[in-house]
């Protein structure tokens, strides 16, 4: 089996701590772990790391790379940044265009790049979800596969606990195909509030968790029968013209344009702990609460509040007697809205966007990472700027000529070797 797993996306949902170039899916607040991460290891014990395609936004190639190095380096393995390239298969969209794309490129890359047959089995899924505990997933996950091998495509439908206005549903048909796996009867558009307690009243609907599993033959007859078109393209060009054009690819969910319509699909009901942390509402749901349903995370001292997130990354956040508030605060940003808001919270960064003055604060976080570790700016002013830069062991800058700034270095921990015109030297902590 081969996994591909889909780290593109906008980081919107989880404004401030996330930024359109550093979406949640790399937001290492999970015990020092990513989603990202999360989403390999989970992976790993069935997927070998040679097995897994990974497909991201060019904006985003560092995120992942340092963050498959930790994981492997983590692992005993000590791979150089350089070396990470020849055991790993990441493709990097020059563009975001929907799930459908993204598998299809996917796709193609595994039968011209990795030279598999049409019989290989396929697993798609998020990269930024938490999904609890990871011997379970890989049970239904072996489940699945067998299905698959029998030209379905098999997606999870997650139980749902409440009625919830921000997925899609799959609802299930009575037809059992085998022990726990039954034909979709339709896909559903996320439903208003009524709509959704009634789905939760049927025990026939469950949440579109968006992970797939199916063989390339079975998805490439449906890719003919559905969209023709790419299917042309597939058949006809090589992958880096399919690369090349892949601004031209429509913008269409693989939900949309394949399973919504094929009869070849069956769904695996799952009993897992789920979330697509799509809210900061879910963000508090899923974390661990004190006596008064406080999530307190970072800098945080608290008198008599209930039913409230406080999150204070750099500055110390004091709150006193509030209720069912979410607070954010991530050095440059600070947001605060009550619980019931979150899905707004784009909205905060559409805003942003529009203003030239603030936009960078949509885009960017504080801290921006590089193959060789990271930067930090501290503080800018009308003709100066601090940053801290932390470089990683055995990690080097490239060499550049600046002709209208000057810069001064102190190093505070560790030993830098420094080349200065036509000398070598070493400046130390």
């Amino acid at each position: 089996m081969k996994a591909v797993i889909l780290a593109g996306g906008k980081g919107t949902r989880l404004f401030p701590l996330s930024r359109e170039n550093y979406p949640k899916q790399f937001l290492k607040i999970w015990n020092g772990e990513s989603l990202f991460q999360k989403t390999i290891k989970r992976l790993i014990p069935k997927i070998s790391f040679q097995d897994l395609i990974i497909i991201t936004n060019q904006n985003y190639k560092f995120y992942v790379k340092n963050q498959l190095l930790d994981i492997l380096r983590n692992l005993g393995q000590d791979i150089s940044y350089g070396h990470l390239e020849k055991i790993t298969n990441i493709i990097f969209e020059p563009t975001g265009r929907n799930t459908a794309p993204a598998i299809i490129l996917a796709i193609k890359f595994a039968l011209e790049k990795l030279n598999i047959d049409d019989d290989e089995i396929f697993c798609v899924l998020p990269s930024d979800h938490i999904i609890e505990p990871s011997y379970k997933f890989l049970e239904y996950l072996n489940k699945a596969e067998k299905i698959a091998k029998e030209g379905y495509i098999v997606t999870f439908g997650i139980q749902p606990n409440k009625p919830e206005t921000g997925y899609g549903y799959i609802e299930k048909d009575n037809l059992l195909l085998s022990d726990g796996v039954y034909k979709v009867k339709a896909f559903h558009e996320k439903p208003d509030l009524e709509t959704a307690k009634k789905y939760l009243e049927s025990g026939n609907h469950y949440w579109n968790g968006g992970i797939f599993v199916f063989s390339i033959k079975t998805i490439l007859k449906e890719l003919e029968k559905y969209l023709p078109e790419i299917y042309k393209k597939i058949k006809n060009e090589s992958f880096n013209e399919i690369l090349a054009k892949f601004d031209s690819m429509p913008d269409v969910s693989i939900d949309y344009a394949i399973m919504e319509k094929t009869d070849k699909i069956a769904v695996i009901p799952v009993d897992l702990n789920w979330s697509d942390v799509g809210s900061w509402e879910a963000f508090y749901e899923i974390m661990e609460k004190d006596k008064n349903n406080n999530v307190k995370l970072g800098k945080v001292l608290d008198i008599e509040s209930k039913n409230s997130l406080i999150f204070g990354s750099n500055r110390l956040i004091c709150t006193l007697g509030i209720e069912d508030l979410i607070i954010v605060e991530t050095g440059d940003a600070l947001l605060v809205t009550k619980k019931g808001e979150g899905q707004k919270v784009r909205n905060i960064v559409k805003l942003l966007k529009r203003n030239k003055a603030l936009r960078k604060i949509a885009e960017y976080p504080l801290t921006v990472y590089r193959p060789w570790g990271s930067y930090t700016e501290l503080e800018k002013g009308e003709r100066y700027k601090i940053k801290k830069i932390i470089v990683n062991p055995g990690e080097e800058l490239s060499l550049q000529r600046h002709y209208h700034r000057s810069e001064h270095w102190v190093v505070v921990k560790g030993t830098a070797k420094v080349i200065l015109e036509d000398t070598d030297g070493k400046l130390k902590e």
